[in-house]
């Protein structure tokens, strides 16, 4: 989960207390938070239960979490579903229920949000909740990858590249890889990087495996420094430094 705290377009206290969470001082955004999430503001209960869910200001609760994320959700808030859907599929501070993180799932992604939209594909793709289908998961990650996900455009790539759902095309897997990767994420990175060095979808090509290696490895991702370092066995010591350079020069999208 994303621990970021979610603004809104509401006048005093809360803009206040988002300022104060930015700045750090938590135990002021909580005292301005609590009273408006007792008022039934349902963005000060989504962000007071991200902060139980971090710890920020009060003791660390995913209990206090999802009862602050539910009372988001029932009044229709879709980054608050998406969590409720969350907390019931991982079973953190509820028992974990797959038909109950699919209903939640559902609601937000019915309302167009792209987590929702990834989180009920990764439920049909890994059977939770409902019979498995990789149709399904095609369906669901596809509407959140044309809204620019990148969990959503990585596990289409992925699942062009298996053929799950859908005709194995590793064309298409390298297209969604490649927009993932470019958002700067490190598995969407490492697995565009093994397209390059194997030559599918594309044209085989050492120096842009080895930069996409790079990157993922300087995220800390240990295979990706294997995988980069095996590359290098292979590669001239100009097509290394061309690699490094487009490595330095890289900036992710946005």
């Amino acid at each position: 989960m994303l621990v970021a705290i979610a603004a809104a377009a509401v006048a005093g206290p809360f803009e206040d207390a988002v300022a104060a969470h930015d700045s750090g001082d938590y135990a002021t955004a909580i005292r301005l938070l609590r009273p408006l999430a007792d008022q039934g503001l349902a963005e000060a209960q989504y962000n007071l239960a991200i902060m139980h869910f971090a710890g920020q200001g009060v003791p660390q609760s995913y209990a206090e979490a999802v009862k602050w994320f539910r009372l988001a959700a029932d009044q229709g808030d879709a980054l608050a579903q998406c969590k409720v859907g969350l907390m019931y599929a991982q079973g953190l501070g509820v028992a974990q229920d797959y038909r109950q993180a699919i209903t939640w799932y559902r609601k937000a992604a019915d309302q167009g949000s792209a987590e929702g939209q990834v989180g009920l594909g990764w439920m049909y793709g890994h059977g939770q909740g409902v019979p498995q289908s990789y149709i399904e998961a095609m369906k669901w990650f596809r509407l959140a990858a044309d809204q620019g996900d990148a969990n959503a455009q990585r596990n289409l790539g992925l699942m062009y590249a298996e053929g799950q759902g859908v005709p194995q095309n590793f064309a298409e897997a390298v297209k969604w890889l490649g927009l993932a990767a470019d958002h700067g994420l490190a598995d969407a990175q490492i697995n565009l990087g093994v397209m390059y060095a194997r030559g599918q979808g594309v044209a085989q090509d050492y120096v842009q495996a080895h930069l996409w290696f790079d990157l993922a490895a300087m995220q800390g991702d240990q295979g990706a420094a294997r995988n980069r370092d095996m590359a290098e066995r292979l590669m001239t010591p100009a097509q290394i430094a061309e690699a490094r350079k487009l490595a330095r020069e890289w900036k992710p999208q946005r």
